[in-house]
C-alpha cells in the first residue's frame, strides 16, 4: 500500500527523469541547428585529429611504394604407384597372399617430372633518397627472380637489390630514377607507449592504405621473426600486403618499417610488429656500402637472470644476464671474461635482458674498445673488450633456425599463459604458429595459424628456440615430423624440403 510519502518519492523522480530528457533534447537541438559552439563536445578535437591524419597522409603516401616480386620454384615430383603395387587398391599383403613376396609389379612407381612454377607476391615499401634507394623487409624481395615497384603516380620501374640481411628482415632496393619523393626517418629511440602512429601500405594488394593506432609496447624481443629482435608493438591494422612499409608518427617521420602480424587467421588481430626504424639505419648504412651487414663480437653464450639464478650466484637481484660459455681465443676470453660472471653494464649502458644486449654487441664496429661492467662473486669488475668480427661460420649458425622457419613458411612464438588465455587454448605447453605464409611448404600441409605444435620428430618442444634448433636440424635430412593440435584434434604432419 502506497503512502503519501512513497508518492512524494515517485513524483519527484518522474519530475527529475522528464527535465533530464527535456534537457537533453534542446541540447540536441541546439547542436544541430548550430547555437551550441561544437568545441563544447569534443567535436572541434577530434575534427582536429582527424586533419592530423590526412595531413599525414599527404606528406607520406607518395614515397611508400607497392612491390610485385616474381620467384620460381620447382614442384616436388609426384610418384604414383601400378595398380599392383605397393599403393594398389588392394594392398602388398593381400597380393603377396597370392602371388608370394615377389609377385610382377611390386614396388613399380611413375614419376611426374619435376616442373616449375612462377609465385608472384607483393609487399610494400617506402623511397629514402630521391635517386631512387627504397627500404622493405627481406622477406617480401628474397629470392626473387623480378622485383617491380609501383609508385603512387602510376609508375612502374624494375628494382634492382642491393642488399638483404635475414637476420633482421631488412633489405635496400633501387629503381633508376631521380627527383623522387622522400620520406624522412625518425627516431625510434624517442618513441614513447601511447604515441598515436600511422601504417601506410599495400594490405591485401589494395594500394596506400593508412591505418591508425597507438604504440603498445616497445623493445619486443623472442617474437621468432628474426635473429635481432627489437620490436614496436602496435594497434594499428597491419595485413599481409603491409610487410615493409613505413610506421610513421604524426610529423609524418618513419619511426619503424610494419614486418608482421600475430595472428589466428592471417588477418588482423590488433597486434603488429615493425622494426625500429634506429636498428633500419644501421644495416641499411652497410647494405648500401657492401651489400651486407659486418657484425661484432664478443664470443659468449649468454642467458637472462632469472630469481632463482641470481640466488643461487649469491646476488641481492636478479639485474644482469649471465655469461654460460666463453669460446676460446675469442675477444670475450682475452678480455678476461668467465663462466659465471654477470654483465650488468655495456658501454656506459645497464645491461638487463639478453635480446637489447645482443643487438647492442652487434652493431659495433669490430676493432672499437669497449667497457664491460661484470659481477664476479659478488664483486663489481670493469673490464675492456675489444670487439671482434662475427665470424661467418657462426654467422650463419646463428640465422640458420630462422631461415629454416623461414623456408617452411612457420612464424611461432613460445605459448605462455597468457597468449593460452588470449587463444582460447586450454594447453599452455608448445609453440603457437602465429602466421603462415601462403604458397610455402607449411602452407600446403593445412597448417594454420593458432594451431600448438607440441612435439617435433616425438620429442616434446616447450619454447621456441628450441623448436627453432630442432627443426633446422632435422631440415638438414630433408624433413620434419610435428605433432599439432588444432582446436580439440591432434595430428602428425610431416614437411618435407627435398
Amino acid at each position: 500500500m502506497y503512502t503519501l510519502t512513497n508518492f512524494r518519492f515517485f513524483h519527484a523522480c518522474g519530475r527529475y527523469i522528464a527535465c533530464c530528457l527535456t534537457a537533453v533534447f534542446i541540447l540536441d537541438f541546439m547542436l544541430f541547428s548550430g547555437n551550441v559552439n561544437a568545441q563544447e563536445y569534443g567535436i572541434e578535437n577530434l575534427r582536429q585529429s582527424g586533419k592530423a591524419f590526412s595531413y599525414v597522409a599527404k606528406k607520406v603516401s607518395p614515397a611508400v611504394v607497392f612491390i610485385q616480386v616474381e620467384k620460381t620454384v620447382k614442384n616436388q615430383p609426384m610418384e604414383f604407384s601400378s595398380p599392383f603395387g605397393k599403393g594398389g587398391p588392394f594392398g602388398d599383403d593381400f597380393l603377396k597372399h597370392f602371388f608370394g613376396p615377389s609377385f610382377p609389379g611390386q614396388q613399380r612407381q611413375f614419376q611426374v617430372p619435376q616442373q616449375q612454377q612462377r609465385i608472384v607476391g607483393q609487399g610494400s615499401g617506402f623511397i629514402i633518397s630521391k635517386d631512387g634507394y627504397i627500404l622493405t623487409n627481406n622477406h617480401v624481395v628474397s629470392d626473387a627472380d623480378k622485383v617491380t615497384v609501383k609508385l603512387e603516380d602510376g609508375r612502374e620501374f624494375i628494382a634492382k637489390t642491393i642488399g638483404t640481411d635475414p637476420h633482421t628482415d631488412v633489405a635496400v632496393i633501387k629503381i633508376d630514377a631521380k627527383n623522387l619523393p622522400v620520406i624522412p626517418l625518425g627516431d625510434s629511440d624517442k618513441l614513447e607507449v601511447g604515441e598515436w602512429v600511422v601504417a601506410i601500405g599495400n594490405p591485401f594488394g589494395l594500394s596506400h592504405t593508412l591505418t591508425v593506432g597507438v604504440v603498445s609496447a616497445k623493445g619486443r624481443s623472442s617474437v621468432g621473426l628474426a635473429d635481432y629482435e627489437n620490436f614496436i608493438q602496435t594497434d594499428a591494422a597491419i595485413n599481409p600486403g603491409n610487410s615493409g612499409g613505413p610506421l610513421v608518427d604524426l610529423d609524418g617521420r618513419v619511426i619503424g618499417m610494419n614486418t608482421a602480424i600475430f595472428s589466428r587467421s592471417g588477418g588482423y588481430m590488433g597486434i603488429g610488429f615493425a622494426i625500429p626504424i634506429n636498428m633500419i639505419k644501421a644495416v641499411k648504412k652497410q647494405l648500401v656500402k657492401a651489400g651486407r651487414v659486418i657484425r661484432g663480437y664478443l664470443g659468449i653464450v649468454i642467458q637472462n637472470m632469472t630469481p632463482e639464478l641470481a640466488k643461487s650466484f649469491g646476488l641481492d637481484d636478479h639485474k644482469g644476464i649471465l655469461v654460460a660459455q666463453v669460446s676460446e681465443n675469442s675477444p670475450a676470453e682475452k678480455a678476461g671474461l668467465k663462466q659465471g660472471d654477470v654483465i650488468v653494464e655495456f658501454d656506459g649502458k645497464t645491461v638487463e635482458k639478453v635480446s637489447p644486449f645482443r643487438n647492442n654487441v652487434a652493431f659495433k664496429k669490430p676493432g672499437s674498445k669497449q667497457k664491460i661492467t661484470i659481477l664476479r662473486n659478488g664483486k663489481q669488475k670493469t673490464l675492456s673488450v675489444t670487439i671482434g668480427e662475427l665470424p661467418d661460420d657462426e654467422f650463419s649458425a646463428s640465422g640458420e633456425p630462422t631461415q629454416s622457419l623461414n623456408k617452411l613458411g612457420l612464424t611461432v612464438q613460445t605459448l605462455t599463459t597468457d597468449l593460452a588465455k588470449q587463444f582460447g587454448l586450454q594447453d599452455t605447453k608448445g609453440v603457437l604458429v602465429t602466421q603462415v605464409t601462403p604458397d610455402t611448404i607449411a602452407d600446403m600441409a593445412g597448417i594454420k595459424a593458432g594451431a600448438v605444435i607440441l612435439e617435433v620428430n616425438r620429442k616434446s618442444v616447450s619454447n621456441a628456440e628450441e623448436f627453432k634448433k630442432i627443426v633446422a636440424q632435422s631440415l638438414k635430412k630433408g624433413s620434419v615430423l610435428l605433432l599439432i593440435k588444432e582446436g580439440r584434434y591432434s595430428r602428425y604432419v610431416v614437411l618435407k624440403t627435398e
